[in-house]
């Protein structure tokens, strides 16, 4: 068989052309499979628009702009934003700097997540408590806060649970206590209820009025009794088969990105040399 480098002198530099191609297109092939480019811009709008449209909510007792949730999402947004592109301009343009840039950044987050996987299975009853104290923070703080408000309601409506650990949690919003004066007294949110359509059509936001006062027996056919600590914990452990598998595949595709990053500046400094 003929040697491709001595019978071929074009081989190597096809070759270059080919892997940089590769490159360029391999990113959006990860945005398919992973979103990241896509999800990126997603949410740097939904960060913006969240931003922008509390100013109508001025009267509210929403939490201010420096621990503001919206802000975490507009800053994953922007920077997975740039980081893809980053990745797809450097390759490109074979730009040196952008692809140490992007394969750096690419490196410290398989570092970051080697070391959050470690930490979150050494410390599993700490995060536990953790999150059980941010649930309860954010029953505290229902009626007050509108992210809070919506995070807590789409826990409790698709995991079809109620409170931390159960439906009673909610005493301890000033709201839904026994002691307070409004129609929410003894309460739970319209999310805890099994069945919060009237006649299968219109919500019906007081279906969960009177259900601390109700025993476990009559409340259970009027509001789910479970806490979402353990229907998440459940939810974890029904779905870790299929956790596993994404985990591999994502991690597996960061590390390629990487090595296909170092080859490509490979062949470019031995270009430039």
């Amino acid at each position: 068989f003929l040697r491709p480098k001595t019978h071929f002198p074009g081989f190597w530099k096809i070759k270059a052309r080919i892997l940089k191609y590769v490159f360029y297109f391999l990113p959006f092939v990860v945005i398919t499979i992973r979103r990241h480019f896509f999800l990126g811009l997603l949410l740097l709008a939904l960060g913006v628009w969240g931003l922008i449209s509390k100013e109508s909510f001025a009267q509210e007792k929403i939490s201010s702009i420096g621990t503001d949730p919206m802000l975490v999402v507009l800053s994953v947004g922007f920077l997975l934003t740039v980081l893809c592109l980053s990745g797809c301009v450097g390759a490109l343009r074979e730009n040196r700097c952008l692809l140490k840039l992007f394969s750096a950044t690419v490196l410290v987050l398989i570092t970051a997540q080697v070391i959050i996987a470690i930490v979150a299975h050494t410390l599993q009853d700490q995060i536990e408590g953790n999150l059980r104290s941010g649930m309860l923070v954010a029953i505290a703080r229902y009626q007050d806060d509108l992210d809070l408000r919506f995070i807590t309601d789409e826990i409790q409506s698709n995991l079809q649970c109620c409170g931390a650990d159960n439906y009673r949690d909610w005493e301890i919003n000033i709201y839904y206590n026994c002691s307070a004066p409004g129609v929410l007294a003894c309460g739970v949110p319209a999310t805890c209820c099994v069945d919060p359509l009237e006649n299968g059509t219109v919500w019906n936001s007081q279906c969960g009025v009177g259900a601390q006062l109700l025993d476990e027996f009559t409340a259970q056919s009027v509001i789910f009794l479970g806490g979402c600590l353990g229907e998440i914990s459940r939810w974890i452990k029904q779905h870790e088969g299929l956790i596993g598998i994404i985990v591999t595949v994502v991690f597996g595709v960061q590390i390629l990105i990487l090595f296909i990053t170092i080859r490509l500046l490979e062949r470019i400094n031995r270009h430039k040399v």
